[in-house]
């Protein structure tokens, strides 16, 4: 391996909107951590949210989609060597807390502890050139295989997010799931809800959106605005109607399109409502009548590491179709733009600290 440095750049957060390519410290490890060396790491809502509206205090290193080397290995650490490709996995939690029993995983506290860090406030340390890895997390880092992308590593933990919701459902094999805005993590249900034997149908106000979506597998596509939208749903469906809908955009309009178009004892499921203080109008009855079950689902659940392991590597998704554009650690502040206004032509958005490096 290469002599490790003293000193790294990494994307510093100082406050609302105000991302800093600086100089920091590499960090140093305990006898019972990783050092990694970064090769590719996601833009990720839940970072631009922090960085639009200072939902945290800075200064912060932000990125948690993140994959690369293994460089260093504290004495203590079993399983891993230097050389390893891994993808990373910044919240796992103790799976022992009354929560944990529950398998309400996102809300254990040390789930809520963030394992990775590339300086100051653990805050997932992927938009640098090297992160540490602390013990309570190494249990959802996983090795990439020789074949395998770090690309496709750093898109482990959100395929995780989504594979846990779409079990959330908990579906009958060859039920209609409604699926509304085809966004990357729109693509996604829309791919794992068909490798999980649902029957897909897709929704966007982007007509070149919902054809891709045809590409993930969606059986049917419908435009959000359409003035027959239910009509629409009743014709795809021959009859048969939706028996659970994802909602991929944070659209009160969207959560009641879906609920009036679901059948009786049906499942809508809140994807990203994320915001804090958001309030919206609902007709109560048709949870409580209709038996329309209303659920979230947020962050991910190691305890599925395995299954997204196989989905990924095995290329069953090819999550790498997502990835259309590829910035440099000194682009970020630009790729997180673009991640925030997305264009018609732009989906997954990833910064590689370590140009060219797959």
């Amino acid at each position: 391996m290469d002599k490790i440095p003293k000193k790294m750049r990494a994307v510093v957060y100082r406050g609302i909107n105000n991302l800093r390519l600086e100089e920091v410290d590499v960090p140093r490890i305990t006898s019972s951590d990783l050092l990694v060396r970064v090769a590719a790491c996601g833009v990720c809502p839940t970072d631009i949210k922090k960085i639009h509206f200072g939902t945290v205090p800075p200064p912060r290193i932000f990125g948690h989609e993140t994959s690369g080397t293994v460089v260093r290995v504290g004495a203590q650490v079993r399983g891993f060597n230097a050389g390893d490709r891994v993808g990373l996995h910044h919240h796992v939690p103790c799976l022992k807390c009354h929560a944990c029993r529950h398998k309400a995983f996102a809300q254990c506290p040390q789930y809520k502890r963030t394992g990775i860090t590339a300086g100051f406030e653990p805050a997932g340390g992927g938009f640098a050139e090297f992160v540490r890895v602390m013990p309570f997390v190494l249990p959802g880092v996983v090795k990439i295989p020789a074949g395998n992308s770090f690309v496709e590593g750093a898109m482990l933990e959100p395929v995780n997010t989504v594979l846990k919701a779409v079990r959330r459902l908990s579906l009958l094999r060859g039920d209609y799931v409604l699926v509304v805005g085809q966004g990357p993590i729109g693509l996604m249900f829309t791919r794992l809800l068909k490798l999980e034997g649902y029957k897909v149908i897709a929704s966007d106000f982007v007509e070149a959106r919902l054809g891709i979506a045809k590409t993930f597998g969606a059986d049917a596509i419908v435009r959000a605005d359409s003035e027959s939208f239910a009509e629409d749903i009743v014709q795809i469906t021959k009859g048969q109607g939706i028996d659970g809908a994802i909602i991929c955009a944070p659209s009160d309009d969207a959560v009641r399109q879906a609920q009036q178009v679901l059948n009786g004892a049906g499942k809508v499921l809140l994807f990203a409502h994320t915001r804090r203080g958001a309030k919206a109008s609902l007709d109560l009855s048709s949870v409580c009548v209709d038996e329309k079950d209303l659920l979230g689902s947020y962050s991910s659940d190691v305890t599925l590491q395995r299954d997204v392991a196989r989905i990924v590597f095995s290329r069953k998704f090819p999550v790498e179709k997502l990835i259309t554009h590829r910035f440099s650690l000194e682009e970020t502040a630009e790729a997180v733009e673009l991640a925030a206004h997305p264009t018609s032509e732009s989906l997954k958005i990833v910064v590689e600290p370590v140009a060219g490096n797959r």
